[in-house]
């Protein structure tokens, strides 16, 4: 949720970011008259239960007449009190609604815009060229009996698959390769829950306009997660965290699931654009004046990963309007994929500042011994989808595929792998 504080003081910033995102910026006008509300009700209720104190003070000390009058003001009082306590009640869930549909602020420097208005901040290794006719990493799996999707749509429907053989290897040694790397810059490994309560779904922002997109168990109340980012980010819902020592740094392990609604017809081929893949996700839990320091190591330790897996790619700053309602700035890494002639974003890291933590309730004391909400922040470091670019970056004449050498010593010292007879 945005701070009520930024919107009472400087409402013009969460404007221009609505403008920025493409958001109404009407929002912020009815957030800012249900702030009024919900304060002139708080006080009026605050005021109303100062008075009937003093007025039960009168009636314990009264007698006769006096007394039988107070209790009947009393009474009165009481049931002012009881509404007004009421209206106060509504006026907070009418704030809390509407503050709750503005989309975090973004980032002084985030591209204004939609999704093809991203700014290309650096671009890395040399893109692959051949002196053969390459082969897409669906043809290039099969070959390898790496991917099956005959089968996988016999089994759960079109883009779900299985990997097989050394198919599976290769995702596990990918993940392995990042969960390593993860250990090495002080993440904790978690696997996570695939299945969280709606509050957590809510509280992590994926229940907005994206909410087609997630798996719901009407009869269970509960959704399956998207990423693990959600059941990182509800690990310490209603805490208070003590960041004296640093950041406190999460790798979530888990099975993600998408519906992928609105994507009919759109990277149906092979493995690129799926129902169902596995994932590596960084969670990051911060002092906010430590975020965007944060996010740049969250993005080197991706670089990072792209670098060992030996892919061509660039770093882009996406634009507001393609931004997710908790992200205040994201950047997204692509590697390029060569049967399709263009880069594919194989990893997105975002800083969320405090808007998840006010949501679910994070936060650290301050010096002053107040608490404040954390900031969050999350990162892809591996997922299914990098098997798309290791395959066509690397594949040769004969069909077989090199394997990167980073990866070798989780496939047991494989330098090849080669096509199945």
């Amino acid at each position: 949720m945005i701070d009520p504080q930024l919107l009472r003081d400087n409402p013009d910033v969460i404007r221009a970011s609505q403008l920025a995102r493409g958001d109404s910026t009407k929002l912020v006008d009815v957030a800012l008259a249900a702030d009024v509300s919900r304060r002139s009700a708080i006080s009026e209720s605050e005021s109303l239960r100062a008075t009937q104190k003093v007025l039960g003070k009168q009636v314990a000390q009264a007698t006769g007449d006096d007394k039988a009058a107070l209790l009947a003001e009393a009474q009165q009082l009481a049931a002012s009190v009881k509404e007004l306590a009421q209206v106060a009640a509504d006026a907070e869930i009418a704030f809390t609604t509407t503050a709750r549909s503005i989309a975090n602020p973004i980032i002084d420097g985030v591209p204004s815009g939609g999704e093809e208005n991203f700014v290309t901040l650096r671009e890395f290794g040399e893109k692959p060229s051949f002196d053969f006719e390459p082969r897409d990493h669906l043809e290039l799996g099969e070959s390898l009996r790496a991917i099956d999707m005959t089968r996988g749509a016999k089994v759960s429907g079109s883009r779900f698959y299985f990997l097989r053989g050394i198919g599976a290897r290769l995702e596990i040694a990918l993940m392995n390769l990042a969960l390593d790397r993860s250990l090495d810059n002080g993440f904790e490994p978690l696997i996570t829950p695939t299945l969280v309560k709606s509050e957590i779904m809510a509280g992590t922002g994926y229940l907005g306009e994206h909410a087609d997109e997630v798996y719901y168990l009407p009869a269970d109340d509960l959704y399956l997660t998207g990423t693990s980012e959600v059941a990182l980010a509800g690990f310490h819902a209603d805490e208070i965290l003590d960041l004296s020592d640093g950041p406190m740094r999460y790798a979530g392990w888990s099975t993600c699931y998408r519906r992928e609604a609105g994507s009919g017809g759109k990277d149906t081929r092979g493995i690129l654009r799926v129902h169902q893949f596995n994932k590596l996700e960084m969670f990051s839990y911060v002092l906010p004046e430590n975020a965007e320091a944060e996010h740049a190591r969250l993005v080197a330790l991706q670089e990072s990963m792209l670098q060992a897996c030996e892919l061509s790619y660039r770093v882009i700053d996406v634009a507001a309007g393609d931004l997710g309602s908790s992200a205040a700035r994201k950047y997204d890494i692509e590697a390029w994929v060569p049967t399709q002639g263009t880069y594919r974003e194989l990893t997105s890291t975002s800083n969320c500042t405090t808007y998840q933590a006010r949501r679910l309730d994070i936060r650290y004391r301050t010096e002053s011994g107040k608490t404040a909400p954390v900031a969050t922040l999350n990162g892809t470091l591996a997922t299914t989808r990098w098997i798309v670019a290791i395959l066509e970056t690397h594949q040769q004449a004969d069909g077989s595929v090199v394997v990167p050498a980073a990866l070798r010593p989780y496939l047991g010292g494989l330098e090849v792998m080669e096509p199945v007879a």
